[in-house]
């Protein structure tokens, strides 16, 4: 009999067929059905059963038109909370007042609609923790992050997402299923995005290929030292520390909740879904990070058009030296190599006393000892010379 009575609750709520053929369908007056939706409104599920002793009434208890109204948005996003929730509802029904988020969480667990909160670890301290380096944002643009989100097969194809966020407004920019995660295949997504949105300050990653290697000179990879030629720091966050771009990780949580794995029809019906979920993400889902704000009222490309067409120019006084295929320019006679991932790129050596400073772009990278021919890497924020392991003679 409760199996019968919850089916009948999901059919009413579900909206449908018009009440009287429920009623029919489970051979129950009208007085009788409207019996076990004011049960259920009350207490949830356990008013369903057959010796409920919830009370019929209570102070302070949200209208059935109320509680329908949550637990269809609930449904409708699975995911969200009570804040959310309470968001979307004022914008939906402005003329109403919309329930607390307490009441919200109510209707929800007695629905069986919450799931157990999690219990968080604390964050680690100690000097691993003081060392990050992590360039804030303070409007649209000035940090773009980046990620692949591990893959999953639909119907023997790899879904493989490359994803690109604002980190200000928490808009997403790119939500791309690849079939390489080479740089040149993730070059290609950010000529696009470059082209759509302008140029970020800031773009920050993880450790992996294709965004930053820790072998090579200043961890630069082809697409990053591409990044920097025009303009953008490559930001990185500490090796095996994921959580320093925990907003995008939570957006790949949400992704694996919400799409991973539920989609039929291999990588275009991923990819349709997923172009579904970030038009709702950017444009219906409220931040309580941006006061419950969507996204896109918040984002505004950048200001900083990209021109692929131009090419980097230095001041005068500047030697500008074409990086050749095997990662080295020549200057004086000497060759001094810089690392491969400046391959074909174009950087300008400025002239000091006893050797030179080397640009790329906008930054220097690495100073050149005349007497030694030797190369020592530069931080790119400082000046300063970077750990002495970069050392190169």
């Amino acid at each position: 009999m409760f199996e019968q009575r919850k089916a009948f609750i999901e059919e009413v709520l579900d909206g449908k067929e018009p009440l009287k053929a429920i009623y029919g369908k489970y051979g129950i007056s009208e007085k009788t059905g409207h019996k076990w939706k004011r049960r259920f409104m009350e207490s949830g599920l356990s008013g369903l059963a057959d010796e409920s002793r919830a009370p019929h009434s209570s102070p302070g208890q949200l209208g059935e038109d109320a509680v329908v109204r949550v637990i269809a948005i609930r449904q409708a996003h699975p995911t969200w909370g009570p804040k959310k929730i309470a968001e979307l509802y004022r914008r939906a029904y402005p003329g109403e007042p919309a329930p607390s988020e307490s009441s919200i969480y109510r209707v929800l667990g007695k629905a069986g609609l919450v799931a157990p909160r999690r219990v968080r670890a604390a964050p680690a301290s100690g000097p691993a923790a003081s060392m990050r380096r992590l360039i804030p944002a303070e409007g649209p643009n000035d940090v773009w992050t980046v990620d692949f989100k591990g893959w999953w097969v639909s119907d023997g194809e790899r879904c493989l997402p490359l994803t690109v966020r604002d980190l200000a407004s928490r808009a997403i920019l790119e939500a791309r299923l690849m079939e390489s995660a080479s740089a040149e295949a993730v070059r290609e997504r950010f000529e696009g995005l470059f082209s759509r949105f302008g140029l970020p300050k800031v773009i920050r990653s993880d450790n992996g290929a294709p965004f930053a290697t820790t072998t090579g000179f200043l961890g630069l990879t082809t697409l990053s030292a591409w990044w920097m030629s025009l303009g953008i720091v490559p930001d990185r966050t500490q090796p095996g520390r994921p959580g320093q771009n925990g907003s995008h990780e939570r957006m790949h949580a949400d992704i694996s909740r919400e799409i991973q794995g539920r989609v039929p029809g291999g990588v275009a019906a991923n990819q349709a879904a997923l172009d579904a979920w970030a038009e709702e993400y950017n444009r219906e889902r409220p931040h309580e990070a941006l006061g419950m704000r969507t996204p896109s009222e918040v984002y505004s490309p950048s200001e900083r058009a990209y021109d692929p067409t131009a090419s980097v120019e230095y001041p005068m006084g500047y030697t500008p030296r074409r990086v050749n295929k095997a990662g080295a320019i020549k200057l004086g006679g000497r060759l001094y190599r810089l690392g491969s991932a400046l391959r074909g790129l174009t950087v300008g050596v400025q002239p000091g006393d006893d050797g030179a400073t080397v640009w790329l772009g906008s930054f220097p990278i690495a100073a050149l000892d005349f007497s030694t021919e030797g190369v020592r890497a530069i931080d790119i924020l400082t000046g300063e010379e970077a750990d002495p392991s970069s050392r190169k003679s």
